[in-house]
């Protein structure tokens, strides 16, 4: 008997198939392009990229790239709970109006944050599309997570990418962002997407793993490591992947980006830290990717490492990339956050929280 799910498998093969065919002719504009030329001649001295790609951290145990046969299993065969029963609560909140005396975050689910601070509007890995791939239709966006679009941001200072994947460099999103940008800060190499997507020279600031970009309020963001890769195609690595440290005022926040767990989060922790917020990455965890994502009791690890006050978990409770249950991953955080004695506050989507307030622990992830 065939199995049921082959015709399904063979449909997404050819998809697939079709989808990469195009990028050597730029039939696809949403793939981006790799750095070539002189951006290309630039990346090749840098130290961490050695033979055509960047580099992680030197872990022995390392891997970051998923296997191929692997690739058909994140889009077919994952069970119903990897998605809400229902709509998502979400919370309305006018973003041009935000309060700024203490930095404002407003998290709009997955890894998708708009801080603001003394006027200065910061937005994070933006993805306003209801669905994460080169095309829609691969990855949908959960009901209740997409509420929100960039006609409804105010004027950005500064939007901030940590690698090119797609449910973090969305295509759509940035071509609409595009007029009401001043600069955008992106590890080295994810600069070729957007200059390819019309995005001028002048707005994109590259950085390597500890290099800073200074606003004019002396706001500062620094790309610090992360334990991840990159690709919008097979070629894989060709950009960096970076997590972030950004200082406005008294305040210092933590983006993990994607990430494995690592001895760099407690290095950063030295460095850089404490932090009043640690964004970290909390889903999407999976045996295919062991390193490259973390678990939740790792989540909270990387926190203490960080001398984090107060953790946010993101990269969740938008898109089901992996085959955990949709809400597993706070579930199996808070327990491990409490036993290290962490503050935890996990916001509604559009729901804004003010940095050094009571922490948002309304249990509204237990949906029936």
């Amino acid at each position: 008997m065939m199995n049921a799910r082959l015709p399904r498998i063979l449909a997404a093969s050819c998809l697939i198939f079709l989808i990469y065919l195009p990028f050597g002719c730029g039939l696809v504009t949403s793939l981006g392009q790799n750095p070539k030329g002189e951006a290309l001649t630039a990346i090749n001295k840098q130290p961490n990229y050695v033979n055509g790609e960047f580099r992680n951290l030197q872990y022995r145990d390392d891997t970051t790239q998923i296997k191929r046969v692997g690739m058909l299993k994140l889009f077919f065969g994952k069970p119903d709970s990897v998605n809400p029963p229902r709509q998502l609560p979400w919370v309305k909140t006018d973003l041009k109006k935000l309060p700024d005396d203490k930095p404002v975050v407003v998290w709009f689910g997955h890894s998708t944050v708009l801080i603001r601070h003394h006027g200065i509007n910061i937005l994070i890995d933006p993805i306003f599309s209801d669905n994460a791939g080169p095309i829609p239709g691969l990855i949908k966006a959960f009901k209740g997570a997409t509420n929100y679009n960039a006609e409804d941001l105010p004027p950005i200072d500064v939007i901030i990418i940590s690698h090119d994947h797609y449910d973090h460099l969305d295509h759509r999103t940035l071509k609409k962002l595009r007029r009401q940008v001043k600069k955008i800060v992106v590890p080295l190499g994810v600069g070729s997407h957007l200059r390819y997507w019309g995005y001028k020279p002048e707005q994109i600031r590259e950085l390597n793993w500890h290099q800073s970009y200074v606003l004019p309020d002396g706001s500062s963001i620094t790309a610090t490591p992360a334990r991840h890769g990159s690709n919008r195609t097979f070629a894989a690595n060709k950009t960096l992947w970076a997590s972030y440290v950004i200082k406005t005022g008294d305040y210092r926040i933590f983006y993990s980006g994607d990430s494995g767990f690592g001895h760099h989060f407690k290095t950063i922790g030295s460095q850089y830290g404490p932090f009043d917020l640690a964004l970290i990455e909390c889903g999407q965890y999976g045996p295919n990717w062991p390193h490259s994502h973390m678990l939740p009791v790792q989540t909270a690890q990387a926190a203490t490492d960080l001398q984090a006050s107060v953790l946010q978990p993101v990269h969740w409770a938008k898109f089901a990339e992996s085959a955990h249950i949709w809400n597993e991953p706070v579930r199996l955080l808070l327990p491990a956050a409490k036993k290290s004695g962490l503050t935890v506050t996990i916001p509604r989507i559009g729901e804004p929280y003010v940095i050094g307030t009571t922490p948002l622990n309304l249990i509204w992830w237990e949906l029936r």
